[in-house]
């Protein structure tokens, strides 16, 4: 690992990474890698997780190529020093602002969305200017492998490298020295990375996770909510860091939301889920056992089944769940739905500001003052008003979360400035103001008051 990252080190000082038509070319190469391997890829991503082909493109393969377009078609500009206002402290002079990349990037990609979280930072990583080292989970390792052929045929080492492997090579990647490392996972895990990081202070981007709230308002479309919340809770049967965890909703309501929700549970994945092609798999068998082991079949009002031999847990609702239940005490990361109750919506938004600030957080309702209420009251990376999910789906907007859910964001322009430092440069001629040297008087002091 030291050799490779020295190797990388000296390929970027080389100065090859940073013209920007070498950057555009770079995110040609890897769209054009990804079209050659999406066949192999979809077909690891069913291995892996059982994803449907659909889904598979929808969330993971044409997210990324949609993402690597988006930046070629702007990083040009993106790239271009920009001229900054008129100051004082540099009049007469010029200052511009040049964005340039860190150098060795490390990429650390988890196993929910492992060809998505993989490409998506590396386009963001090399439209920057950078090189990068790509840590990919154990935990998907037919993706793992895939994605590992792919880049290696498509880029020489010293500029894209994949190490594969499980904790000992996450280990070992933290103790080299990078420019700039980008982690998605589990927010223990996000820990010890930023700590790892901060022995260097090394730059991070940390995406992270938590429980999700979906609030259901008094006046909300039950229809409409029912339907969204069905569809972002399993997708990916719920292994998704933005799934709505848990709903919020007035006790009087609970029985019409469920009823709706069941027959859209049916709709998309038939009487028997269990046999859908449209539900995709648990990951491992820790991760299915941990699940089975936070339900209650007390509180289960639909689903519950299980299917060991294919590690498949059918969409689950419990209903009349209070916050001591052991479902509300992790991010649940799978097809499981607890209900909670309100009564009052104010005063569980006073209770929601006393919790860490989730990575999502979704509101159906039809009013724009119970809008402004939740969204203007409470703290999360991003969400929905009347749906789910997809506010991560436009590359004009930041995705990110924020305190315990994440540090920094990305997609688009918030990508290639999280792989950018903005240098400020000032150039001046000899033209000089006195007025800043010393000996300093009170005739000075007045002026200098005066300017600023």
């Amino acid at each position: 690992m030291k050799e490779l990252i020295a190797a990388q080190r000296r390929y970027f000082f080389s100065g090859a990474t940073r013209p920007p038509a070498f950057r555009k070319g770079m995110l040609t190469r890897l769209e054009q890698a990804v079209l050659r391997h999406e066949s192999l890829l979809t077909k690891a991503l069913e291995a892996d997780l059982g994803k449907p082909p659909f889904e598979a493109y929808a969330t993971e393969i044409g997210f990324a190529l949609s993402q690597i377009r988006f930046l070629r078609s702007r990083l040009e500009r993106w790239c271009a020093p920009r001229r900054a206002p008129f100051s004082l402290a540099t009049f007469p002079g010029r200052t511009v602002v040049r964005p340039e990349p860190y150098g060795v990037s490390l990429i650390m990609a988890p196993w929910n969305y492992p060809v998505q979280l993989t490409l998506a930072p590396l386009a963001a990583a090399l439209a920057a200017g950078n090189c990068a080292v790509i840590k990919p989970s154990a935990y998907a390792p037919e993706t793992s492998g895939a994605l590992t052929n792919m880049l290696s045929e498509a880029f020489p080492r010293q500029y894209v490298a994949v190490v594969e492997g499980g904790r000992s090579e996450n280990a070992a990647l933290l103790e080299e020295k990078f420019d700039y490392i980008f982690f998605t996972g589990s927010t223990e895990t996000g820990r010890a990375v930023m700590a790892a990081a901060a022995r260097r202070l090394t730059p991070v981007t940390l995406e992270l996770g938590g429980k999700s709230p979906c609030i259901v308002a008094r006046d909300a479309d039950l229809e409409t909510a029912a339907k969204r919340i069905v569809w972002g809770k399993f997708l990916n049967a719920g292994q998704t860091c933005v799934a709505p965890d848990h709903i919020w909703i007035r006790q009087e309501q609970q029985e019409e939301l469920i009823e709706r929700m069941r027959r859209h549970i049916t709709r998309f994945y038939g009487e028997h889920p269990l046999d859908s092609p449209s539900l995709p798999r648990i990951v491992n068998e820790k991760h299915y056992r941990r699940l089975l082991a936070l339900m209650d079949a007390q509180k289960v009002i639909f689903g519950g089944g299980s299917m060991d031999a294919a590690l498949r847990i059918e969409p689950t609702v419990m209903a009349d769940v209070t916050e001591d239940h052991p479902v509300m005490g992790e991010e649940i990361f799978g097809p499981i739905l607890p209900i909670l109750h309100y009564d009052d919506l104010d005063a569980l938004i006073a209770h929601l500001q006393q919790k860490p600030s989730p990575l999502a957080l979704y509101l159906f309702t039809r009013s724009r003052a119970v809008e402004r209420r939740v969204m203007g009251g409470l703290s999360f990376g991003g969400g929905c008003v009347n749906d789910t999910v997809i506010h991560l789906g436009s590359h004009h907007v930041p995705f990110g979360g924020v305190g315990e859910s994440g540090i920094g964001s990305y997609h688009g322009k918030a990508g290639f400035d999280t792989f950018s430092h903005y240098k400020t440069i000032v150039r001046r001629g000899a033209l000089d103001l006195p007025l800043r040297y010393p000996p300093y008087g009170d005739k000075a002091l007045r002026i200098l008051k005066k300017l600023m």
